[in-house]
């Protein structure tokens, strides 16, 4: 029996929200509550250099938060000296290392660590050293693959915009094979495969076809859709359609 896919929510743009007007609501750590609570297993929260959506006051409140639950938090981070301290303040279960420029509305691809091993690898060493789980999230394709396991990362995630945003049916279907190769790839370095970015009810279960994926990160549809139908009922809904798959 294959093992059960976990689900990782980000809760981003619940704060982008709240930001949006200033004050205290929408309270994103409710929604991590919420979340815990509807069968997510853990959850994701960037915290970007502008602070434009999660603030240090909620990578506090949240690491609290996933300790008591005994839930994993992934904090998603550029490869900077800030966000390497907070990190090494907060402990997270996991700190997952993202490409960030100012300019873009949200992550448009996956970080470059072929080429950047130099910089990228003292970081990657001070979290491991400190217990915290690493992650990076780059680009099916061999180089980055290759350049993650080099760098001592434990984990790789995949980006899964590309394949979530081609509307047409041989493309996408190309895509899925590089991912599908990367993730084998990954699996034979020691890498453990995560995915993330674009997923909704449709393309979700697809990436469980990959057999070697362990665990989706899901934010912006799960929050979009929770407008319409609540973030439980969306959360659950999520989690029938991945353990329909596996």
């Amino acid at each position: 029996m294959r093992e059960r896919v976990r689900l990782g929510v980000n809760i981003d743009h619940v704060a982008t929200v709240r930001n949006a007007r200033g004050g205290a609501h929408p309270d994103p750590v409710r929604a991590a509550e919420a979340a815990l609570a509807a069968g997510a297993d853990g959850i994701t929260a960037h915290l970007r250099e502008d602070r434009r959506h999660i603030t240090d006051a909620d990578i506090a409140v949240l690491s609290a938060l996933c300790a008591r639950a005994g839930k994993p938090l992934n904090f998603e981070m550029a490869v900077t000296e800030e966000m390497l301290g907070i990190a090494l303040r907060h402990r997270p279960h996991a700190a997952c290392l993202v490409p960030e420029r100012r300019e873009e509305v949200t992550t448009e691809g996956g970080l470059a660590v072929a080429g950047h091993e130099a910089r990228i690898l003292p970081v990657t060493r001070a979290l491991s050293e400190a217990g915290i789980r690493v992650s990076l999230f780059i680009e099916p394709t061999e180089a980055q693959v290759e350049a993650a396991a080099a760098v001592g990362a434990q984990v790789v995630e995949f980006h899964t915009g590309r394949y979530c945003h081609l509307t047409d049916p041989g493309e996408r279907e190309v895509e899925f094979e590089r991912l599908a190769a990367a993730a084998a790839q990954a699996e034979i370095l020691g890498l453990e495969v995560h995915a993330g970015h674009g997923l909704d009810y449709d393309t979700a279960p697809r990436m469980l076809a990959i057999p070697e994926v362990r665990e989706l990160n899901i934010g912006h549809f799960l929050i979009g859709e929770s407008i319409f139908v609540g973030l439980d009922a969306a959360i659950r809904r999520m989690r029938a359609a991945m353990d329909a798959v596996r």
